[in-house]
């Protein structure tokens, strides 16, 4: 009876124990990783502020962030580098970084990793990335309506699918308004390198482009447009104060409620391996407010598109679509599958330029 006694004397001092134990939750300590500098005013300062969302989560550990990082093998380094630090949460933020981020999760099942703009997945890797053609095509909508010359320039980082589709939704966007419109692209190879982008700003400005559009992590294709008295519609966020007078609109990022969702489930334990990709209705994406330059029926316009996409009545790449060629690419009333904008790989009518192989 004595020994019964005592038996439920120490289950009564465990249990509460094991309880508390049960309903503990992770703290999160995140580590993040930038392909470009956080003062790029582009890319990289749109993830920074997100990650300073995060941080605001009272579960949330401060965070860490390595800007610079080159992709490729010195990616795999650093990011090793952050596990090591004891981070149980790490972003990699650009897509160079895929392979690399699948290596070092491979040798590390504990952590939870999640990958931008990638397509690979594996059980503690996710990916994630925004529906950034809505806003683009919004943003085509302006830029169509403002050219005289019906030349727009369109400055260009890498040929992947990710920019090929921007192109093609702002495009789709600047033809809706302005069939006769034509989009000349140029190609940098680079996603942050101030002097090279400028310069292919120039370039488009010497054969004619009055209004330019971007896929850069720096704000010199908006100064380029400002110097030469051109309109320009930015990337990534609102970069008006680089250009004043030449600034109309950016399909811009907001990552904060995208990295509080994966580090709240990370914190509860409910993290699942998954590929996110959200849109305007989720408010991931989003347009920058209209300049006062572009005229009042043209905002109306476009506040009535951006409320059909967020309902889900209006898709940007609905059919008929036919690419340079005049091959229909998307049938007549058709929306391509999530998986074929993805692996998006050719322009459509109305954009000059070719895609290297």
């Amino acid at each position: 009876m004595r020994r019964f006694a005592m038996l439920a004397l120490a289950l009564l001092l465990v249990l509460p124990q094991i309880a508390a134990a049960a309903g503990a939750k992770e703290k999160v300590k995140a580590g993040f990783i930038y392909v470009g500098p956080v003062g790029d005013a582009g890319w990289t300062w749109a993830h920074d502020q997100g990650r300073q969302e995060m941080e605001k989560l009272p579960f949330v550990e401060p965070s860490t962030f390595i800007e610079s990082v080159p992709e490729g093998a010195e990616s795999e380094r650093v990011i090793t580098g952050l596990v090591r630090k004891g981070h149980n949460l790490v972003f990699t933020t650009s897509f160079g970084y895929m392979d690399a981020t699948l290596d070092v999760a491979k040798r590390n099942k504990d952590v939870v990793f999640m990958h931008c703009s990638g397509y690979k997945t594996a059980e503690n890797v996710g990916n994630y990335f925004g529906r950034m053609y809505e806003p683009r095509y919004l943003s085509g909508i302006v830029a169509g309506k403002m050219t005289k010359k019906n030349v727009i320039g369109y400055v260009a980082a890498f040929p992947i699918p990710e920019v090929i589709r921007g192109i093609n939704a702002f495009t789709l966007g600047v033809r809706s308004v302005n069939p006769e419109a034509q989009v000349r692209v140029v190609w940098t190879q680079t996603w942050f390198d101030p002097g090279v982008e400028r310069d292919a700003a120039d370039s488009l400005l010497d054969v004619g482009a009055d209004v330019l559009a971007m896929h850069q992590d720096a704000p010199a294709t908006l100064q380029a447009a400002e110097a030469r008295g051109a309109y320009v519609i930015g990337y990534n966020s609102d970069m008006r104060s680089f250009a004043p007078n030449a600034f109309l609109t950016a399909p811009v990022w907001n990552w904060g409620p995208l990295y509080a969702k994966v580090a709240k489930e990370v914190h509860e334990g409910s993290w699942k391996s998954e590929s996110i990709w959200w849109g305007m209705q989720q408010d991931l994406v989003k347009l920058a407010p209209i300049s006062d330059k572009v005229p009042a029926a043209v905002k109306q316009l476009v506040e009535e598109k951006t409320a059909a996409i967020k309902a889900g009545k209006l898709h940007p790449f609905t059919g008929p679509i036919k690419d340079q060629g005049g091959k229909v690419q998307v049938a007549a009333g058709s929306v391509p599958t999530d998986g074929e904008l993805l692996g998006m790989s050719y322009f459509v009518e109305g954009v000059q330029g070719t895609i290297p192989k």
